[in-house]
């Protein structure tokens, strides 16, 4: 015991080597494209303001709006909890922390949208436009009243729009630098993709910025929106997502799925569109699986029904909303759009719900899957991985407190990233 015993073996080291050389293509083709977790916050949601309304205190003033709301249709947890049936025990903290996050920090992403939420504008005014969001954006970082992320949906690649598009991701991206420098929340949108050559186009304007201002390859990077059929399935019949994310060339940050848009090149009639409608779910289940384990975020839609008017009514589109953010996150579209300051108080309210209701479960099987102990369930470190995301996910967005998740699991943050893969 204790000694180091021979064993036999029938394969050569001659054989064992040469199996790793014809492999080693395949293993760095898998570290290039399947990278994992990229480590960092995802926001929850991401919040569309056209580019003639957004302000200084847009941020404030959605945060305001949604407070409002709650003072006006659901005054207290037990009322709001009674409109989205949310169990007894679970509307004061939800509550609770609902209102906590509105006063503290309302929106998670945000982007300034120069594209359907603007429309066409003279060059002039669109130019005005970009330069003003580029001013705003870098003094709000300045002054520590941004969003965590924020930057511009620029209009598409299309003939018909694409020198505009360009002017104005210019025009933006130089206004920061000149205000001094990209921050670190910047993200950028491109919208209705159709062909891989779109997001290889928008790469290689990333890359040519880059290099005019100095800055380090790989600095600029951006989410691709799925709005067109043709983004899921080409004219061959292929999938054409994931030719897309290779496309990027490592600078696709997500996935942003565009429920109305996609509805309609389906035939879906106006009524019917919706993020849980059949064609969405397929829409979704392409993205999803297209963007696994490339550090690839995926992000669900919008609901286009306004919490707005009578209090039966904002109820009505609280519920919802309310019941849309919990089924994504249940097939673990973890983001969505928001698109009115009355969908705050449900985003959030569908999410925090969401995490504190999976605490319990989630922390008594990583605790025993850290400890090798038995239970009920025979955990497989991939669901580790999973378990520590889903943790990390609640953290992030302020669902769980870290005692709340230290305490039960005796993990700390490092230990969290470690188990869930992420880059530390």
């Amino acid at each position: 015991m204790g000694q180091h015993q021979t064993v036999a073996t029938t394969f050569s080291s001659a054989v064992r080597e040469e199996v790793a050389v014809s492999l080693a293509g395949v293993d760095a083709e898998l570290a290039r494209r399947y990278p994992g977790d990229p480590g960092t916050r995802q926001p929850v949601h991401t919040v569309y303001v056209p580019a003639d309304v957004f302000a200084a205190d847009t941020v404030r003033s959605w945060g305001d709006r949604a407070l409002a709301a709650l003072d006006e249709h659901a005054r207290d947890a037990a009322a709001f909890g009674a409109v989205l049936g949310l169990p007894a025990g679970l509307a004061g903290p939800v509550h609770e922390r609902v209102r906590a996050k509105l006063e503290r920090e309302p929106v998670e992403d945000l982007r300034i949208d120069f594209e359907d939420g603007y429309g066409a504008r003279p060059d002039a005014e669109e130019d005005a436009a970009a330069v003003r969001a580029a001013h705003l954006v870098a003094r709000a970082y300045e002054d520590g009243t941004a969003a965590p992320y924020m930057g511009i949906r620029m209009k598409c690649l299309e003939a018909a729009v694409r020198d505009r598009g360009v002017r104005t991701l210019d025009i933006f991206l130089t206004g920061l630098m000149e205000a001094g420098g990209l921050p670190r929340g910047l993200v950028l949108t491109l919208p209705k993709v159709t062909y891989a050559e779109q997001v290889a186009a928008m790469a290689r304007l990333a890359e040519e910025f880059e290099k005019a201002r100095g800055l380090e390859t790989g600095r600029i990077r951006f989410e691709i929106q799925i709005e067109t059929t043709q983004a899921i399935l080409g004219a061959d019949g292929r999938a054409t997502v994931a030719r897309m994310i290779d496309a990027a060339g490592g600078r696709a940050t997500a996935l942003h799925y565009g429920t109305f848009d996609y509805s309609a090149a389906c035939g879906v009639g106006a009524a019917q569109q919706a993020p849980d409608h059949p064609a969405a779910d397929h829409a979704k289940a392409v993205m999803q699986v297209a963007a696994a384990g490339t550090g690839v975020r995926l992000s669900d839609g919008s609901t286009n029904v306004l919490p707005v008017g009578p209090t039966a009514r904002v109820h009505d589109a609280w519920r919802l909303h309310h019941r849309l953010v919990r089924r994504a996150l249940d097939r673990a579209y973890y983001q969505g759009w928001d698109m009115h300051p009355g969908h705050l108080p449900t985003r959030y309210a569908a999410v925090y719900a969401f995490y504190r209701e999976g605490l319990g479960r989630a922390a008594e099987r990583l605790a025993a899957y850290v400890r090798r102990a038995e239970g009920d369930v025979l955990d497989e470190p991939a669901t580790a991985r999973a378990l520590s995301g889903f943790l990390l996910r609640g953290l992030d967005c302020g669902a769980l407190d870290s005692a709340e998740v230290t305490g039960p699991t005796g993990l700390t943050r490092a230990d969290l990233d470690r188990l869930a893969g992420r880059a530390v």
